[in-house]
């Protein structure tokens, strides 16, 4: 078992954790509101005072963030990750940045002698609680080996897709299509309900359909009620969006119909619905379409 760190306890990563606990590993946290991590701790992760303190007192140390800004304030500084690493150590990132933020993350890491590879993940709440979270891995094959079975005891699908950088080009290829897939999807239940058929059997048509991939499986039925805690809210989404687009552009690669539905997200932060998972863009296009009040 091995002597871990994680630095960010939201949704995900506070759920990663848990996982982690009951593989038996020992784990050392730190989340800037400690009240989030209570019940990891009384489940039995240790807590420490600051990324620095997590990443002296592990192995290996994960983080799992919102963005870039996020990124930097927990490895950058006095107390952040990379003050607390060594020779020998490791630092997972799962986080969802560019892979140039990234990749200048990693040579901040390999000075102190420390490795690091970009680890960011495929999957919601319900595929992590599940087992069947993918992991996409970027950096050098041999830390690769080294950091896998700690990522299989997260996701059963862990895939190292080359050098540093190169998973976060994967997960931003991979998260385009969730926004895309959502308002194709909202199209579809409003053609529907607009010749007169109900929206719930809509929904239950589609989801069972073969256009039902396992993001529209578990997110379509949210059109009919959003969670009470957004899993991907609109700000993350949209984040993602522009990484996509941004890199879209570097590679000379046209992206229209990421580019469509970032529209759609801009609309709903338009709205106040900001902080509602995206699948609230199916809101805005019935807002449109003159189907909702």
């Amino acid at each position: 078992m091995a002597k871990l760190g994680f630095v960010g306890l939201g949704v995900m990563g506070s759920q990663m954790v848990n996982r982690l606990l009951e593989k038996g590993h020992t784990v050392t946290g730190y989340n800037r509101t400690r009240a989030k991590a209570q019940w990891l701790i009384d489940k039995g992760m240790k807590w420490a005072d600051s990324p620095r303190a997590v990443a002296e007192a592990s192995d290996i140390t994960f983080a799992m963030v919102t963005n870039a800004a996020a990124i930097a304030a927990v490895t950058d500084g006095p107390d952040g990750i990379i003050a607390g690493l060594g020779a020998g150590k490791y630092f997972i990132d799962m986080s969802t940045v560019s892979p140039e933020v990234s990749r200048a993350t990693a040579a901040k890491v390999r000075a102190k002698g420390a490795d690091m590879v970009d680890a960011p993940v495929s999957g919601s709440v319900i595929t992590l609680q599940e087992g069947k979270l993918s992991v996409m891995v970027g950096g050098r094959k041999e830390t690769f080996e080294r950091v896998k079975p700690l990522l299989l005891d997260i996701g059963p699908k862990v895939t190292h897709v080359g050098a540093n950088g190169l998973a976060l080009a994967m997960k931003i290829a991979v998260n385009l299509s969730l926004a895309v897939q959502m308002m194709a999807f909202s199209e579809g239940v409003l053609l529907a309900e607009k010749s007169g058929i109900r929206r719930e059997v809509a929904v239950d048509v589609l989801t069972h359909s073969a256009i039902a991939s396992p993001m529209i499986q578990y997110r379509g039925p949210f059109i009919l009620q959003q969670p009470g805690e957004a899993w991907f809210d609109c700000n993350m989404m949209q984040k993602d969006m522009l990484l996509a687009m941004e890199l879209g552009r570097q590679l000379n690669v046209p992206v229209p119909t990421t580019a469509v539905s970032n529209e759609f997200l801009t609309a709903a932060r338009g709205m106040g619905w900001e902080k509602k998972d995206f699948a609230v863009v199916f809101d805005v296009l019935a807002r449109m379409s003159g189907v909702m009040q």
